[in-house]
C-alpha cells in the first residue's frame, strides 16, 4: 500500500521482484524443537494453507500489470476486509476484480510446479537472505532488511521512501530499529 502511494505521489519507479515467502512455515520452524523437515509446499495444500502465495505466484504468470493489480486488491481486502486468505471464494473475487484471466488462474493454481517455486523462493530467502518475515527488502548490491511499517501520508510517503532506501541499501551495519509497540505511530507521545 505505502509502494502504491510512493508511485502516485512522486516520479519514482518502483520495481520490486516480490517472491513468495511462507509465514505458515516459519511459525511452524519456530514451535518445532526439533526440525522434522515437514513444509507445507510439500503437502498437497488440500486446506488452502499456502493459497495467497500460490494465488500470487498464478497472478504473476499473468504479467506485471495483472499481477500488480491483483497484489494491490488483495492487501486491501486482506488488512481492510479481514478476508480469510485460505477462502478460495475470496481469494478468487479478488482475482476477478483485479481483471485476471480466470480459467488460466485456475490452470496456475492447480499447478504443482507453483508449490515448488513457493519452496525453493522461501528456502533461498531464508538460507541466503536470513529472511525470518515479510516484508523483506534485498537491495542488487546483496543487502537486506525486514521493515515494519505503518501507511504514512501521501505527503511523507516519498521522503520516508528515500530515507529507508538509503539507510538499508546503503548502510548494512544499521542492524535494528524498532519503536516500542504498542501503540505506535503514536502522534500523543512526548520524548
Amino acid at each position: 500500500m505505502w509502494w502504491a502511494k510512493v508511485r502516485e505521489t512522486t516520479e519514482h519507479e518502483i520495481n520490486v521482484d516480490l517472491k513468495p515467502f511462507s509465514l505458515v512455515q516459519v511459525n511452524y520452524d519456530n514451535n518445532k524443537a526439533d526440525s522434522d523437515n515437514f513444509k507445507y509446499w510439500e503437502q498437497d495444500d488440500a486446506d488452502n494453507t499456502l493459497l495467497e502465495l500460490r494465488a500470487g505466484v498464478a497472478a504473476q504468470r499473468q504479467g506485471p500489470e495483472v499481477f500488480d493489480k491483483f497484489f494491490i486488491n488483495l492487501l486491501r481486502a486482506r488488512h481492510e476486509d479481514r478476508i480469510d486468505l485460505t477462502d478460495a471464494d475470496a481469494i478468487n473475487a479478488v482475482a476477478e476484480a483485479s481483471g485476471v484471466d480466470m480459467g488460466q488462474f485456475a490452470e496456475d493454481l492447480a499447478d504443482p510446479e507453483v508449490l515448488k517455486e513457493i519452496g525453493e523462493s522461501h528456502t533461498e530467502a531464508v538460507e541466503v537472505h536470513g529472511a525470518f518475515g515479510v516484508p523483506l527488502y534485498v537491495f542488487p548490491n546483496g543487502n537486506s532488511a525486514f521493515v515494519k511499517m505503518f501507511i504514512p501520508s501521501a505527503e511523507e510517503s516519498g521522503s520516508i521512501y528515500d530515507n529507508l532506501v538509503e539507510m538499508v541499501s546503503d548502510h548494512k551495519h544499521v542492524g535494528e530499529v524498532k519503536r516500542p509497540s504498542p501503540p505506535w505511530p503514536y502522534e500523543g507521545v512526548r520524548s
